[in-house]
Parts: structure tokens; C-alpha cells; sequence
């Protein structure tokens, strides 16, 4: 992965997964990467297959110098709006690091408000090691908790759509209404309700 120049010291990525499901959480990720243990293959998340994320989200919780994963809830991001309670996740799991950065990469074109220089990078994912590696801890960390939630909802199939609205999704929900972890402030779920 070609490495954009970074500021010196200890530098965090971040991003996130979930802004455009209709239902769980929206989940952040900051990692600071050990330069000493470096971590092969590490690319935007959406570009790597399931078994090659699980196996690096391994391998960058045992590496990294420091990794934090949060969330904003369903209620939080009704509340809010997705993008504030994206960068609100994004905000939390910053304050998480068990080591303080110097400084912050995100990836796309807005940053959370942090204590330190923060600089928004549009497709950083696929262009900054650190913020790949955000990437993956938080899609992988998602992923997980939509299959916990696919237990309690299985009608919705979580499992399969982790709440993206594909046509199965859609579908559902039009079958079995809203679910209490569903985003009442998605036009599709906001639909159904108006329709009970």
C-alpha cells in the first residue's frame, strides 16, 4: 500500500463502518501501527474478503502500538444524525487508545473533534496503513455485533445484509415492521413506521 507522507510521532488512524444500514450501531476504529511490526496486505476493508479481514484484525490487535473500537447506538445516531454520531464513535474510540496519538488520519473529508491535529484524508483507507487498519477492526467489530443482534432479530437477516438495505432487508421489513434496533431516521424504516 503506497503510504501518504504522515506527521511525526505517534499517529492514529481512524474510521468507521455502518453509516448506511438501516439498523445497529455505527462503529469507529483508531489505530496507532507499530512501525517495528509491520502488517502485510492491510487495505480499505470493503476491498478484502471476510477471511482476510478476520485474519488481519488479528493480527492488528497483536501488533499495533495501540487499538480502540466504539460505538454510537441506534438511539444516538436517531438523536443525532448519522454523521454526528459517526464522529461522535469516531471521537470515543480515540479516547480509547491506551496510548495518546500526536495526531489523527481519517479517512474521508470530515474530522471528529479531538485533541490534537486531525487531518481528513478522502480514500485514506486504501491509502494510509493506519487508517486500513481502522477500517478493518471496525467492519470486522460491526459485522460481529450485527451477528449477535441476528439472533435476537433472525426474521431481518442481519447476518446476511449486516442491515444494509438490500432487497431481502427491504423486504423484511415490510413483512415484519420496524425492530427495536432499527434507525427510525432512514426514510425506508421511517416508511414502515408511518404504514402501522
Amino acid at each position: 500500500m503506497p503510504e501518504l507522507i504522515v506527521p511525526a510521532g505517534l499517529v492514529c488512524g481512524i474510521d468507521e463502518a455502518g453509516r448506511g444500514p438501516l439498523a445497529g450501531p455505527v462503529v469507529a476504529a483508531a489505530v496507532i501501527l507499530d512501525p517495528l511490526r509491520p502488517i502485510a496486505g492491510l487495505n480499505d476493508s470493503k476491498k478484502l474478503s471476510e477471511k482476510r479481514r478476520t485474519a488481519l484484525a488479528l493480527l492488528i490487535r497483536e501488533r499495533a502500538l495501540a487499538w480502540s473500537i466504539a460505538a454510537a447506538s441506534v438511539e444516538e445516531i436517531d438523536r443525532l444524525n448519522i454523521l454526528q454520531a459517526t464522529l461522535l464513535a469516531m471521537q470515543r474510540a480515540v479516547a480509547g487508545l491506551s496510548s495518546c496519538p500526536h495526531s489523527a488520519l481519517v479517512d474521508g473529508n470530515r474530522c471528529p473533534a479531538l485533541d490534537m491535529p486531525c487531518t481528513a484524508v478522502i480514500k485514506g483507507d486504501g491509502k494510509i496503513a493506519s487508517i486500513a487498519a481502522a477500517s478493518i477492526l471496525a467492519k470486522t467489530a460491526r459485522d460481529a455485533e450485527m451477528r449477535l443482534l441476528h439472533r435476537d432479530y433472525p426474521q431481518y437477516g442481519f447476518d446476511r445484509h449486516m442491515g444494509y438495505p438490500t432487497a431481502a432487508h427491504c423486504q423484511a421489513l415490510e413483512a415484519h415492521g420496524a425492530s427495536p434496533v432499527h434507525r427510525r431516521s432512514f426514510a425506508p424504516v421511517a416508511r414502515q413506521l408511518v404504514l402501522l
